[in-house]
């Protein structure tokens, strides 16, 4: 039957039921809501793990690792691995995920700007393939850690390389105004790759650039490469050595809604490549093995919010529009990137075929702030009504990662579903799983 769900958004096992029900996956999410509860997160783990291969075929003989940041659940990881990607954690907690999903430490890489002791001290008896080293201070107190273990961990530099992505300010990571590596237009990359190359208790082996998050214009990754190559024949040129590795990061947009035109894993690829193969000839270098760190991209699309539609109020506007509010039973508790970012998103009504789409409306949340807002400006049916479902499509990435507890609320379930079976993955957080840490709460309770 006919379809109003986009393929470049929507789950690519996402169709509608004779009833006009979205299905995932062949699930009708009637059955997921009944049996879960809403708000839920679903994701098609086919089109996860298709995504994993995509990218592993487009990149092929160079190291893909999935940025755990993005989404993750010890299932998550399991999947990864066995797609072939390596895994990209920021965190000690992170970490230690991958780990009890049994995931080959030296295929993990451990990043953030401000590691500390026992992270870092964990990840070298972990025995991670990569420590990407953000500042002076990690440099040295690794060195100091290694020395103390007794084994030499192979790091990369990350190099800050004054490239303005054209994203939102807060997932720009590559201008010099902001808190991530070493800069190289004010010195500190040079005076890192010289110190790093010193200290015998470290193997420097790379440079590792980000430049930001959700990027439809590609030409930032080019800028990044031409520098970063530009770095590697520096340091050649004054140290005799040419470094063997090159992590270009993550950052490659996806759609949210229809106007957004991401690029294709395929040929962005090969963009990168050429880039790099280029200006290593121009270098006279060699071409360095190379890495990059796709999450949104593996995560974002698969996955969809379900949602139970409550109050319905319409609002007069100004000149005599109305806008109707459409509040639902989450909000920025489980995704707050609307509110933080201005993210724009698609839903769709998901129980029932729409008579229309003829309804102004914002997608609301249950929560005590009038930013609580899910999807600012979409159009649904007239005859909307409580107790109705409501899907909201690319929620893979950074919205359960960015979840919370605010007004008390647990964070939604995970399910997966495939071949037209659901299965949990991360069960709802309850009441008592939030006071099980309020020591008074266990006083009251004797």
């Amino acid at each position: 039957m006919a379809t109003d769900l986009d393929p470049r958004i929507w789950p690519r096992h996402a169709t509608r039921g004779p009833d006009g029900e979205l299905r995932l996956a062949g699930v009708d999410v009637r059955d997921i809501a009944a049996e879960f509860g809403t708000p839920c997160y679903v994701v098609d783990e086919a089109d996860f793990r298709s995504r994993c291969r995509q990218w592993r075929a487009a990149f092929d003989g160079a190291t893909v690792y999935y940025a755990a940041k993005a989404f993750l659940t010890v299932e998550v990881a399991r999947w990864v691995a066995a797609e072939g990607l390596a895994l990209d954690v920021c965190t000690g907690e992170e970490l230690a995920v991958a780990l009890r999903a049994g995931f080959d430490p030296r295929h993990i890489e451990f990043h953030g700007n401000n590691k500390s002791e026992a992270e870092l001290d964990a990840a070298l008896r972990a025995g991670v393939g990569r420590i990407i080293v953000d500042g002076f201070s990690e440099l040295r107190m690794l060195a100091r850690l290694a020395a103390q273990r007794g084994v030499r961990p192979r790091i990369l530099l990350r190099v800050t390389v004054g490239v303005e992505a054209h994203t939102h300010e807060f997932i720009a990571t590559a201008h010099e105004d902001q808190k991530f590596g070493f800069s190289l237009a004010g010195g500190d990359a040079h005076a890192a790759v010289k110190e790093a190359l010193g200290c015998p208790d470290v193997q420097l082996v790379g440079l590792h650039s980000h430049i930001g998050s959700q990027i439809f214009d590609t030409g930032g990754f080019e800028v990044a490469a031409h520098r970063l190559v530009g770095l590697l024949r520096d340091v050649r040129d004054a140290h005799r050595i040419e470094l063997p590795e090159l992590n270009l990061g993550g950052g490659v947009g996806v759609a949210y809604v229809a106007e957004d035109d991401p690029a294709d894993v395929t040929d962005f690829a090969a963009q990168l490549r050429g880039i790099v193969t280029a200006e290593c000839a121009t270098a006279g270098l060699g071409v360095p093995t190379l890495a990059v760190e796709p999450g949104r991209a593996i995560a974002g699309p698969p996955t969809v919010t379900l949602y139970r539609v409550g109050a319905i109020k319409p609002v007069v506007l100004d000149g005599g529009a109305v806008r109707t509010y459409v509040s639902v039973d989450g909000g920025m508790s489980d995704n707050i990137r609307t509110a933080l970012y201005g993210a724009a998103y698609t839903c769709t009504l998901a129980n029932r075929l729409a008579r229309d789409g003829g309804l102004r409306a914002r997608v609301v949340g249950r929560h005590c702030e009038s930013g609580d807002i899910v999807v600012r400006d979409t159009q649904l049916p007239s005859d909307i009504a409580d107790g109705d479902l409501l899907a909201v499509a690319v929620t893979g990435a950074y919205c359960r990662a960015m979840a919370s507890n605010y007004n008390y609320l647990g964070r939604p379930p995970v399910v997966a579903v495939r071949d037209g079976k659901a299965r949990l993955l991360v069960r709802r957080e309850t009441v008592d799983d939030l006071l099980r840490f309020d020591l008074g709460a266990s006083d009251s309770a004797e």
